[in-house]
């Protein structure tokens, strides 16, 4: 397994993923037409303005293995005055999931968040009713302090939990038990 930072030309094989990702496991709560006739085209243009001129607080890791893009997360350090840096996605091909993937991927994301980003919270939004992502996180710890309606691309109001760490170092040290991976950066 590899670990890279995201660059331009990786754009389409994220927003396959991520579409690939919602159809799979947003079926009954994302409109249907929308995750049969929308999705890709819609994260083909958010991951394409999002790679062509990042900003400054953006950080997109892929892990890949033989050139396979197997994985992504991406977080907006400092995003929320309150709350903190905010992992925005954080999606595995259905392939190579199980394989602690994700948990490594967070534990990437958490030396980043700490290292630019030291005195801030760490959060993430999740739909309520993606069961596999709300017991992931609260299996690592995640403290479900909200419950809100989020607007969603479909045209729906989706309910989502907001997930939140103190920090950087306080996500990192939940996922230690389970960081097992040995990757090459690039």
């Amino acid at each position: 397994m590899e670990l890279k930072v995201a660059e331009y030309s990786d754009f389409e094989r994220i927003a396959t993923l991520h579409a690939q990702s919602w159809k799979q496991f947003y079926q009954g709560i994302l409109g249907k037409d929308y995750l049969e006739h929308e999705v890709l085209d819609e994260r083909m243009a958010i991951w394409q303005t999002r790679l062509i001129n990042p900003p400054f607080n953006q950080h997109v890791l892929l892990i890949e293995e033989g050139g396979l893009l197997c994985g992504f997360i991406c977080a907006f350090g400092n995003h929320d005055f309150e709350k903190g840096t905010i992992i925005d996605a954080l999606h595995v091909d259905l392939a190579y999931r199980g394989k602690g993937l994700g948990v490594q991927l967070l534990a990437e994301i958490a030396k980043w968040i700490e290292q630019y980003f030291p005195e801030n919270g760490v959060y993430l939004e999740v739909m309520k009713d993606n069961r596999q992502a709300v017991e992931f996180y609260s299996h690592l710890g995640g403290d479900c302090h909200l419950e809100r309606l989020w607007n969603a691309p479909c045209g729906s109001k989706v309910p989502e939990l907001v997930y939140t760490w103190n920090s950087g170092a306080d996500l990192a040290r939940s996922l230690e038990p389970y960081t097992k991976l040995e990757l090459v950066t690039s």
